[in-house]
């Protein structure tokens, strides 16, 4: 299944860190960053949780809710949450049920060997549920600010 701009993200619900239970159509009337990372406390996954964490004023302001996920357990990722100081949640996806959803497992190779792995990828979802945006093959410098600039311009109706 391949999601479409334009197109309602099927609802889908996930534990989370903070004991919380994120279920997206909770979130109606909010926008949505779902952002995909490899895993809990490498360096680049770290960079761009700071980033987002950072800016989490701003997207605020833009009426944007962050959420992070990785295939990491909820322990982890509860360790890597309270470590960087994160003020938003992650979700532990260890079933890749929401990997799936969005189509971020692919092959990646590592030191010459080929494994399946999360594609660091980035999705905006607008306030009534819909793929606004979408970020696949992520590079990590300068993206939450691209991400950040669509979600204000969603917010202000551009």
């Amino acid at each position: 299944m391949s999601l479409e701009l334009g197109q309602p993200i099927p609802d889908f619900t996930a534990s989370a860190t903070s004991d919380t239970t994120f279920t997206l159509s909770a979130l109606r009337g909010k926008q949505v960053v779902v952002y995909f990372y490899p895993k809990a406390s490498t360096p680049g996954c770290t960079t761009e949780g700071g980033d987002f964490r950072d800016r989490k004023a701003q997207f605020d302001a833009a009426n944007t809710v962050i959420i992070g996920v990785s295939r990491d357990g909820i322990r982890a990722q509860e360790n890597f949450k309270a470590k960087q100081d994160f003020n938003f949640e992650l979700i532990s996806d260890k079933d890749e049920s929401v990997c799936q959803l969005f189509d971020v497992i692919k092959l990646k190779k590592l030191y010459g060997k080929e494994h399946l792995g999360i594609e660091r990828s980035t999705f905006l979802i607008d306030s009534e549920g819909n793929l606004a945006h979408e970020w696949r093959g992520v590079k990590v410098p300068g993206h939450v600010d691209e991400v950040l600039a669509a979600a204000q311009a969603l917010h202000n109706g551009h």
